[in-house]
């Protein structure tokens, strides 16, 4: 979120703005470092509600804002069809895995447990599936020989945060957005 919030502050993702940071957590670091940039941010609890419930008052929130469209970063929840129906092919997504391989919890820890040679990141459209969705781009990273789940998952964040903004550039040249949300 924060590499997002600065590139577009910076003009490197151009004719764009975050309109809101949303979370479920009145806690999470990243409304803080929002609110340092001089970001909205909105803390929408999801405890005691469905799922359609919780999501609802987001899609109308982000109506309001007249965002165009929603990023995600580190939300850990399926999104219902009604979300992603109020905003068709309008939600992105990054994942720490080269999709479709190792969906889900854990990726790091799944590509590591699986030995591959070679994980990454993707950023993708978001639908009803789990980590499912177009992919817009992807970046692979290297498993070494000295790696340990920890180090290897530090090495595929680094490359989550240029990657999203190299998405994100791409999304905005191609349609014109002009209002995003994270």
């Amino acid at each position: 979120m924060v590499a997002i919030v600065d590139a577009m502050k910076s003009g490197e993702i151009p004719e764009s703005q975050v309109a809101v940071v949303i979370s479920d957590k009145a806690d999470a670091t990243g409304l803080e470092k929002a609110r340092e940039r001089g970001i909205t941010t909105l803390v929408i609890e999801r405890r005691g509600r469905t799922r359609e419930e919780h999501d609802a008052e987001i899609i109308s929130e982000l109506r309001n804002r007249r965002v165009e469209l929603v990023c995600l970063a580190g939300y850990m929840r399926l999104l219902s069809p009604t979300f992603i129906q109020a905003f068709p092919n309008k939600i992105v997504n990054i994942h720490p895995s080269l999709l479709p391989a190792f969906p889900g919890l854990d990726a790091q820890k799944q590509a590591f447990d699986a030995g591959v040679g070679v994980t990454g990141c993707t950023v993708h459209y978001v639908d009803e599936l789990l980590d499912h969705g177009p992919v817009i781009l992807q970046k692979d990273v290297d498993r070494l020989d000295d790696d340990t789940v920890e180090t290897l998952s530090a090495r595929i964040l680094e490359q989550e945060h240029g990657l999203y903004v190299s998405a994100l550039k791409k999304i905005v040249g191609k349609k014109g957005v002009s209002n995003h949300a994270v």
